[in-house]
């Protein structure tokens, strides 16, 4: 704690200079400063940042008399254009952007908890008219988010990439000011080219009356983006399981920066803190509904229901519980996250609240391990490497917070859920 403080001392001057409202402009000296006063936890990524590809965004809150939320930036190795792979970060744009569509569509009858029939158009579209997974046996936009903010369900993305669109995901990213990413392709079918641009018709029924249809779409635009590191390792596994020796591509893939992350998730949990125009058109129940299901476990949920074996409690918090099966969480914290694990890389996008002692924090981070330079083979570093790192990153944030003084204590009621 000692030395927390000292740090703390030391990094005071800067912070107060620091711009609060703008997430491009970031204190560069704090965080590799924190990093570097815990060589036990952290000296062997310190010895390689650049292998390891880590990218760090710390965001301190800081509520006025109102409560209205002012934000300052802290940095480490931070580049919009050094690729990662994204993985299912993604979804989290995705989830809002669905329940924007619905809201913008004022269609009597059509809501997030309507039966959601996917059709198919195109080579290689499959169809949904059922979900056993849910109360009623049937999909719907609900239950969708529900399963991508618990468990990061795959298919689930897809359906909602199928109804908004592409071209609709583009332009909202675009809208919201993030244009360091793009969402170009469903996730873990093998989309890509000519497939990705076409999205299936969908159907939305009330019982048995149906209420709206959403065509087939062709989105004829490209999303190019100047960055760095595309071709990537020396060899990869292909889709028949053959190594190929050749570095592999990720040319045609998502783009989801660190900073853009986190200023979604920023827009998302604090509306107060923009202008009525900048907000995502939700309503109060949509962000309640996001929120509560952001920082529900697994293992709380009923529909769906989840083998705690397989989804054990803190399945998805990586950045406060790194990927620790036995860990009992204390009942006065929550993370809101999106984390993202594929191709080596993890990345999490999160909101760490303590109720009991008031501290809040947004942590934005990805590390990578891929030590035999091999896509694909699924041999990557994740236990070793990249989840204690995420874990130790969080916890020691966690801990300077706690010791962090603020004017005003927040009030973060709209934070708590019965789960």
């Amino acid at each position: 704690m000692r030395s927390l403080v000292a740090l703390f001392l030391f990094v005071m001057p800067l912070a107060t200079a620091a711009q609060s409202n703008s997430y491009k402009v970031t204190d560069t000296l704090f965080l590799p400063e924190l990093l570097r006063s815990h060589p036990d936890l952290f000296g062997n990524v310190l010895k390689h940042p650049g292998q390891n590809e880590i990218q760090i965004l710390y965001t301190q809150i800081n509520r006025d008399r109102n409560n209205i939320p002012h934000f300052r930036s802290f940095s480490y190795r931070l580049d919009p254009e050094w690729y990662f792979y994204p993985a299912s970060t993604v979804k989290l744009p995705a989830s809002i952007f669905a329940l924007e569509k619905l809201n913008a569509l004022k269609v009597p009858g059509l809501n997030r908890k309507s039966t959601m029939v996917t059709d198919s158009a195109f080579k290689g579209q499959t169809r949904v008219t059922k979900d056993p997974s849910s109360e009623t046996a049937l999909p719907s936009i609900e239950h969708y988010i529900k399963k991508i903010l618990l468990v990061s369900d795959n298919d689930a993305f897809n359906r909602l990439f199928e109804f908004v669109g592409r071209e609709e995901i583009n332009a909202k990213l675009r809208n919201n000011g993030l244009t360091e990413s793009r969402i170009l392709n469903r996730l873990a079918i093998g989309d890509g080219g000519i497939a990705a641009k076409n999205t299936n018709p969908v159907r939305f029924f009330n019982g048995k009356k149906l209420v709206y249809t959403k065509p087939a779409l062709f989105d004829v635009n490209d999303y190019p983006l100047e960055l760095k590191n595309l071709i990537r390792g020396n060899a990869y596994m292909d889709a028949n399981d053959s190594l190929v020796r050749k570095p592999y591509s990720f040319e045609d893939k998502n783009v989801f920066s660190i900073a853009d992350q986190q200023e979604l998730m920023k827009k998302l949990l604090f509306p107060e803190a923009y202008p009525q125009k900048q907000r995502f058109n939700l309503t109060d129940d949509d962000y309640s509904f996001m929120y509560k299901y952001m920082s529900m476990y697994p293992t709380e949920s009923t529909f769906p229901e989840y083998d705690p074996k397989e989804f054990w409690t803190t399945h998805s918090k990586f950045l406060f519980f790194g990927a620790d099966k036995n860990t009992v969480p204390d009942p006065d914290i929550r993370v809101f996250n999106k984390y993202g694990d594929s191709y080596g890389y993890v990345i999490d996008n999160a909101y760490i609240v303590d109720f009991k002692n008031g501290v809040e924090f947004l942590l934005t981070a990805v590390v990578q391990s891929n030590e035999d330079g091999i896509y694909n083979d699924g041999k990557y570093e994740y236990e070793t490497v990249c989840y204690p790192f995420m874990k130790n990153l969080g916890q020691v944030l966690y801990r300077y917070e706690l010791q962090r003084k603020k004017e005003h204590r927040p009030d973060l009621s709209k934070f708590r859920f019965n789960y």
